[in-house]
């Protein structure tokens, strides 16, 4: 079945539409890249699996009025991973990702979820994207050096690395390195296979790792260890130091907004500067501190934010950007890589708020069964997978938690991947 020609139905969770073949007397379900739903396409087929198959539109026969010209075709079918939804006009990348939101809180959190949950809202512009068509947000990509030693990026579900003409969706600082092409002067210090990360901070110049190792060309400044990033916040502008393989939000905007949204979620809507003033917050997976600065600042002097962080090389980041802080104004601060309740304990009592922003494959339930056992009131999650807040939140609610809000985010135009700050309350 080289070729088949398809209607094309929703959307599911992963960037792929779903349609139908018939199979002996019933029908076998193909999960279709480059397409959207409503589409007449003719489709190659990638993978046959037992229960599906996979394929990729490489023609499109009835196109939908939501249809644009991809701004990076070289992610297009046949093409490297990521960008999968670049063929979709920005508005409809977002009631994309709001229907698969809905989907997989109802398929896999369970109706109770979905009840609870309500309508769920299409995923926010961050600012300045629609102006932007949604490109040059990302400050952190990753390549992988071709056969042939030019940069590029393996094909989607494929070992093969395609060289790049370009990369529009990355910050315009890491073009700026000349990463790309045969005439890169990068090249004389990579070989094949070699990784490469290049970083765009917002408040340092850009540079690249090869292999995890920042490097530098003859005549530059040395290789950095670390990153300045500035954050604007409710509680005002804050500095960070972060490590140059450490975790920092890709999207230009995204560290500020996310900020807002925890504050505001920790706040019970109130005013940020005054609500949380005095609380006792348990931060879980704070990375860099991305969010441990801003909440230590809104506790204030008579409030406290106890940590837990397990990667040894983020908490020494955390505790560095903590310290570089005005303490008249800092609430008592405390980042270690204990356990959930020996932190909690720390209070004498439950924790007023609890803030997670777990990896993505979610907290999971020895974490979520953790945060219910010390009882606090409020806990705010972060989530960078549907699927994985779907269970997180399920697991909540039989736990005795309900949700009060949910606020979808657009940190990633032109995937599928989509943010959100849930608030649970008991």
């Amino acid at each position: 079945m080289p070729f088949t020609e398809l209607l094309v139905g929703q959307p599911a969770h992963g960037g792929h539409c779903v349609a139908r073949v018939p199979d002996g007397e019933g029908e076998r379900v193909v999960f279709v890249r480059h397409a959207l739903p409503g589409e007449r396409v003719r489709v190659t087929i990638t993978e046959h699996r037992s229960s599906f198959l996979r394929g990729e539109a490489v023609e499109i026969l009835e196109p939908s009025a939501d249809r644009v010209d991809s701004p990076w075709p070289e992610a297009g079918a046949g093409g490297v991973g990521g960008g999968e939804l670049a063929h979709a006009s920005l508005p409809a990348q977002r009631r994309w990702k709001q229907h698969v939101l809905a989907e997989t809180l109802r398929r896999i959190g369970g109706p109770e979820l979905a009840e609870q949950a309500g309508e769920v809202p299409e995923p926010r512009a961050l600012p300045g994207d629609d102006e932007a068509g949604g490109l040059g947000y990302r400050t952190r990509v990753s390549l992988t050096v071709a056969q042939d030693g030019t940069a590029g990026m393996h094909a989607h579900r494929g070992h093969e690395v395609r060289s790049l003409g370009g990369m529009p969706l990355a910050a315009p600082g890491i073009a700026d390195l000349d990463l790309l092409g045969p005439e890169s002067p990068w090249r004389s210090l990579w070989h094949p296979g070699a990784r490469l990360t290049a970083v765009a901070p917002s408040a340092d110049e850009p540079l690249l790792l090869i292999d995890g190792k920042p490097a530098s060309l003859p005549g530059r400044r040395r290789p950095r260890r670390s990153v300045r990033e500035r954050v604007s916040t409710a509680v005002g502008p804050l500095d960070y130091r972060v490590d140059t393989a450490g975790f920092w939000q890709v999207h230009r905007q995204a560290p500020a907004v996310l900020a807002e949204e925890v504050l505001a979620a920790a706040a019970a809507g109130g005013d940020t500067a005054n609500a949380l003033a005095g609380a006792q917050i348990l931060e879980l997976y704070a990375g860099a501190g991305l969010l441990t600065l801003p909440l230590a600042h809104a506790v204030g002097a008579s409030g406290a934010v106890m940590t837990v962080e397990g990667a040894a090389s983020a908490v020494q980041d955390a505790r560095r950007n903590l310290a570089g802080q005005n303490q008249v104004t800092l609430g008592q601060a405390r980042i270690d890589a204990g356990t959930v309740r020996e932190a909690a304990a720390e209070f004498g009592g439950a924790p007023d708020v609890v803030v997670l922003d777990p990896p993505r494959a979610g907290a999971g339930a020895e974490v979520m069964a953790a945060i219910a056992a010390v009882r606090a009131r409020r806990v705010v999650l972060v989530s960078c997978d549907p699927a994985a807040l779907a269970r997180d939140a399920a697991d909540a609610l039989g736990r005795g938690y309900r949700v009060e809000r949910m606020v979808p985010l657009d940190f990633f135009p032109h995937t599928h991947h989509v943010e959100v700050v849930t608030t649970l309350v008991r």
